[in-house]
């Protein structure tokens, strides 16, 4: 379960976003504050995972409120990290990017509805179980985690080549319904076998996915459909 601290300076924003993360499965409202000083006697107090932090308080400004927090936890080494997530109507890019630099995990600008929330709050449910999943991670978890690299800088297996990866790629994405190794060999005018390295590679690394489709003959066929 993953506890929420909701601080926002409006009292009845705050019961609201609570009550939108109370909907969401696998989340909790551990708490709730109103201004800096209650954010962080609350976040000593409660310890939660995350954090929905309004820019906008009273008595300092979020971003700032963000800084002391990661400062209690640098002089504190057993104390665990929390995930802060903006919630707010700050639109200045240059506030964006001083919550990034702070830590911040996400920027959701107001107004915005429960399913805007929802979204973030899986995706946030989905980073932090991949990361207790990892003992080590490889550049395809980090890619995963922060987004994709700009195209051809993402590093292949040896004896794949990245022209030949994006062929296939492109050959995948434009057949959503899924093809098998010896269609995309025939699309891409590659060798059936080559083929079905970059189709296996797409899958191990999370992009594609697999399924098995059974012919007249009783042999399953695999068919290698684009995700992401």
């Amino acid at each position: 379960m993953t506890r929420v601290l909701v601080v926002d300076d409006d009292f009845m924003v705050a019961r609201l976003h609570s009550r939108y993360v109370a909907t969401v499965d696998g989340f909790a409202v551990a708490g709730v504050a109103h201004s800096r000083a209650g954010a962080l006697r609350a976040a000593e107090r409660l310890r939660p995972d995350l954090i929905l932090l309004d820019v906008y308080l009273p008595d300092l400004d979020g971003i700032a409120v963000l800084r002391e927090l990661r400062a209690a936890e640098e002089r504190d080494p057993g104390r665990a990290p929390v995930d802060v997530l903006f919630i707010t109507a700050a639109r200045d890019a240059e506030v964006v990017r001083a919550a990034l630099r702070a830590g911040a995990l996400h920027y959701l600008i107001k107004p915005f509805d429960r399913a805007a929330l929802e979204e973030q709050l899986r995706h946030v449910a989905a980073l932090r179980a991949r990361l207790d999943g990892l003992a080590e991670a490889r550049q395809e978890d980090v890619d995963q985690l922060f987004g994709p690299r700009p195209p051809g800088s993402r590093e292949l297996p040896k004896g794949l080549a990245p022209h030949t990866a994006d062929l296939v790629e492109h050959i995948l994405r434009g057949h959503p319904a899924g093809l098998s190794a010896a269609e995309c060999a025939e699309a891409g005018s590659v060798s059936r076998v080559s083929a079905r390295r970059y189709l296996e590679y797409f899958v191990d690394t999370g992009r594609a996915e697999v399924t098995l489709r059974y012919g007249g003959a009783g042999r399953p066929q695999r068919r290698y459909r684009w995700v992401t």
